[in-house]
């Protein structure tokens, strides 16, 4: 089964708000998901993302691969240089 970290939209339409769920790739985009490990909400200045670190960094060991927008909000919270260097340093 390939697990992928993405975003599954709610809100109502104009006001988007995003929770980062880990979920099977086949699954659909708002459909069923595994695990809930954060949220982001672009309408506030600056845009708003709360991520558990300890729950993303283990799906990401377990072979979770983040979609392109997850990968973005991972390197500027700074989980993706923590599971490298955790990765690469043995």
């Amino acid at each position: 089964m390939a697990v992928k970290i993405r975003l599954k939209r709610m809100g109502s339409k104009k006001r988007p708000f995003y929770r980062v769920v880990v979920a099977d790739s086949r699954s659909p985009r708002d459909g069923r998901f595994i695990e809930t490990v954060g949220t982001y909400n672009p309408l506030v200045e600056p845009a708003e993302v709360k991520l558990n670190e300890e729950l993303v960094l283990s799906w990401l060991n377990n072979g979770a691969q983040p979609s392109d927008t997850v990968k973005n909000l991972l390197s500027n919270a700074g989980i993706m240089k923590k599971f490298h260097e955790a990765k690469f340093s043995k």
